[in-house]
């Protein structure tokens, strides 16, 4: 019976050597990561302190700085929890459906959505002023299309600001919005 497997699928017999993945640095968490740690979980407590729930059934929220998404959501938090309004701006467009006669999916093209070329990730009012805030990982540079855009931001008298960190964030931040 093996054999006939063998002979209809000649793949199975087949070894496939793999290169052993590079093994990630483990991510050791900064300082000011941990910071805002301590600020959402003290707002989280007071969120429900009129609850009958004891503090240590309050769980912890955690974050990360170390990809785009994690660094994103560290910024907005902190702009919050500093009486801030931010907002994620979503520049990715629209996917259009391609399908068949039958309904099936055979395809998706991403159309261009209606946010202007170039937008900052991150959509802020702090102290009254208007902020932009582009995340940047890694060797992430900006774009023609978000230079131009920062220049515009800039000339206008907003706020712009390049995040690759979020303890570089959060110099930035104290230092541009002393408390």
């Amino acid at each position: 019976m093996e054999q006939k497997t063998e002979e209809l699928n000649p793949f199975l017999s087949l070894q496939v050597e793999r290169k052993p993945k590079a093994k990630k640095k483990p991510y050791i968490k900064p300082a000011a990561v941990k910071r805002l740690e301590e600020r959402l979980h003290e707002a989280r407590l007071k969120r429900y302190a009129h609850l009958d729930i004891p503090p240590s059934y309050i769980v912890k929220e955690k974050r990360r700085d170390d990809t785009a998404n994690g660094l994103t959501q560290c910024v907005i938090d902190w702009i919050r929890l500093s009486g801030g309004q931010a907002e994620r701006i979503n520049t990715t467009g629209k996917p259009l459906f391609q399908r068949d006669q039958r309904g099936q999916v055979r395809g998706v093209k991403w159309i261009t959505g209606n946010t202007t070329r170039g937008s900052a990730d991150i959509s802020a009012t702090i102290q009254g002023r208007s902020v932009k805030v582009e995340v940047k990982i890694g060797k992430d540079r900006q774009s023609e299309a978000q230079k131009a855009y920062q220049e515009a931001i800039e000339a206008a008298g907003g706020v712009y600001f390049i995040a690759r960190s979020f303890t570089q964030f959060l110099e930035w931040y104290e230092r541009e919005f002393p408390a």
